[in-house]
């Protein structure tokens, strides 16, 4: 009888402690599967980090009229990343001193002159005279190949432009910043073509 209870004893403890190590072996693995995959991002997680990429990356700086304010020049929120405006006069540079190898701005870093001739920042909205009937392969190609609107037998992005800066993008944040252009404000406006350095 004695035996018989021990028996019995032992079976319960052995079956506790299966049913403990079962337990904590399933947790392990919930948590290790848990660790292991990636994060699901939000529609408005893309667009938010492709703002931050946008703003830390300068693309205001040449893409965003400007006026200027107490702080000096400040974007024109209505038409922000909107590029050169078409209604602007194309100002007369020194073209002794591009010839001579000098780099030039408007005041508002819309447009550069320099020894490629005068370029001028492309509109960046989702306006059909911008980006909105660009394809996200054709961002990537513009981005990291310096292909002018992501054409595969298109010209190269004049200065200052820096797409070599760009080569590595990770996919991703091509992504965020594609998806942040999306959802902007589109502003109809057609940006001047380039000019060669013969007509400066």
């Amino acid at each position: 009888m004695k035996n018989l209870s021990y028996i019995k004893f032992a079976f319960s403890f052995l079956s506790v402690a299966l049913f403990i190590t079962a337990c904590s072996e399933k947790a392990s693995e919930t948590t290790q599967t848990a660790a292991t995959e990636e994060p699901v991002e939000s529609q408005e997680d893309i667009v938010k980090r492709g703002e931050y990429l946008v703003g830390i990356m300068g693309c205001n700086d040449c893409h965003s009229p400007k006026k200027v304010g107490e702080r000096g020049p400040e974007i024109i929120p209505e038409l922000m990343l909107s590029g050169y405006p078409s209604d602007r006069p194309i100002v007369k540079f020194d073209s002794k001193m591009i010839k001579d190898g000098f780099g030039m701005f408007y005041p508002d870093l819309t447009a550069a002159a320099g020894p490629w001739g005068i370029s001028f920042a492309a509109n960046l909205t989702p306006d059909e005279t911008g980006n909105g009937n660009w394809t996200e392969e054709q961002f990537k190609k513009a981005m990291k190949e310096g292909k002018a609107k992501g054409l595969e037998n298109g010209r190269m992005l004049l200065p200052p432009m820096p797409w070599t800066n760009f080569t590595q993008l990770r996919d991703e944040d091509a992504h965020a910043i594609f998806t942040y252009l999306k959802s902007i404000k589109p502003v109809s406006n057609i940006v001047p073509a380039p000019i060669g350095p013969d007509n400066i």
